[in-house]
């Protein structure tokens, strides 16, 4: 049975108008799932543009927050096959930044990085990390900074103590003389 146009529009009438007063009122119904990150990190404001303050335990004093006006960033084109855009487009990025100056990180965690990563330090004292995995920039640029942070963290971090149940489990397995 097909409805005229005005049945249609009193018929919507009738249901939008409920529909309104509830419509007002929604933020008050608002369906949160389970699995929501506020109900996650219910402690987080979920704010990537500013550091994350994260309690300094012995060792482990770096937050993850590299400051990229403290950072120098090059481009330049990458090696290996591109296609068209291959001598066009600057896709390989170095990072470097002066490792001795670095006020962001701690005097010990500069010492390890400097001894781990003798190699990869120019002799002006900059830390070189370079990335030219993709044909993307801001890809090979993400992947440059999660290299960074893993040499970071990689070098703050410290080992636990073996647990008195390996200590006793090492002491058995060594031939008595």
């Amino acid at each position: 049975m097909l409805l005229s146009r005005p049945n249609i529009l009193r018929s919507l009438g009738r249901t939008v108008a409920p529909c309104r007063s509830l419509h007002n009122t929604a933020w008050l119904w608002c369906f949160r799932s389970a699995v929501s990150l506020d109900k996650i990190y219910p402690e987080s404001d979920l704010d990537l543009t500013k550091p994350q303050q994260i309690p300094k335990t012995k060792g482990h004093n770096f937050s993850g927050y590299v400051p990229m006006d403290k950072v120098q960033v090059t481009y330049s084109r990458s090696s290996g096959p591109g296609g068209q855009n291959v001598n066009k487009i600057n896709t390989k990025v170095d990072l470097r930044f002066h490792l001795a100056s670095a006020e962001w990180l701690s005097p010990e965690l500069k010492e390890k990085l400097a001894t781990k990563h003798k190699t990869s330090i120019t002799s002006d004292g900059f830390l070189v990390i370079r990335s030219d995995k993709t044909r993307s920039q801001q890809l090979n640029l993400a992947e440059a900074m999660d290299k960074l942070r893993h040499l970071i963290y990689t070098a703050a971090f410290v080992p636990p103590p073996p647990a008195v149940e390996d200590i006793e489990r090492a002491r058995r397995r060594l031939p008595s003389l």
